[in-house]
């Protein structure tokens, strides 16, 4: 038998919301398409098909909110706004490279486990 969890094991962990919310269905696809530069945002729209502007909005803002990227207003007719990966904001792009060679190693286990499970 294992030991008991220890009812203090996350006492120092903050209670908010996580400090950067990457395991959205979004972030992640975000920060891959602004790993070779300033992207525009309806040149992110293209990869990510699906996403409403409404949702590409909330979720760049919450991005800059955290520090991930920054957004760029240039005084032009018309206007023109960038997305970049900020400094700290390139920093996940090596975990993250981490967890796809993770997923695509074990993708078909992934997969066969909820088949089984669903069935």
């Amino acid at each position: 038998m294992t030991d008991a969890l220890h009812p203090d094991m996350f006492a120092q962990c903050a209670n908010v919301t996580p400090l950067i919310q990457i395991g959205d269905k979004w972030t992640g696809k975000i920060i891959r398409c602004l790993e070779d530069g300033p992207r525009r945002f309806s040149e992110l729209q293209v990869p990510l098909r699906g996403i409403t502007p409404k949702v590409l909005t909330a979720t760049l803002r919450a991005m800059e909110r955290d520090g991930l990227v920054t957004r760029t207003a240039y005084a032009e007719i018309p206007p023109r706004v960038e997305y970049e990966l900020t400094p700290f904001g390139r920093t996940v792009l090596e975990p993250m490279a981490a967890m796809c060679s993770w997923a695509q190693e074990h993708m078909a286990t992934l997969l066969d486990a909820r088949d089984r499970h669903l069935a």
